[in-house]
């Protein structure tokens, strides 16, 4: 019998395992989503996401940044005030989101979610 030779995969040259590293944290998805719909303050963003602690926003919000998924603007102001908006990048991972959300809803028997049924996308211009 012949035997078969096992494809490895570099997970270093794979798309989705990089893709993976940047968006894979447990809050980014969220984080990604609650600002689909413009820039928030800090506050507002914690706020708007629900089980979110502190410590873990200010974690996902640095690794989003870093990787050009989010926009932060620091204003000179007392006290300070600091707004949260998604890039070009990040505006781009809306049809992801979509498809994610379509296969939940197909495959996830305990589906369940608030948001929007769909996130529509329009000649490349996001609509709610």
């Amino acid at each position: 019998m012949e035997e078969k030779k096992t494809k490895k995969i570099n997970v270093n040259e794979c798309p989705v395992q990089r893709a993976l590293e940047i968006v894979g944290g447990k809050w980014a998805f969220t984080i990604i989503y609650a600002l689909t719909d413009g820039k928030k303050r800090f506050k507002e963003l914690e706020r708007s996401i629900e089980g979110i602690n502190t410590r873990m926003l200010v974690k996902e919000l640095k690794v989003l940044e870093t990787h050009g998924i989010i926009n932060r603007k620091a204003y000179a102001t007392v006290p300070p005030t600091v707004e949260y908006s998604l890039t070009e990048k990040g505006a781009d991972f809306h049809p992801v989101l979509n498809n994610i959300r379509t296969w939940a809803a197909k495959y996830i028997e305990s589906y369940n979610c608030d948001a929007p049924t769909a996130i529509k996308i329009t000649d490349g211009e996001v609509l709610n």
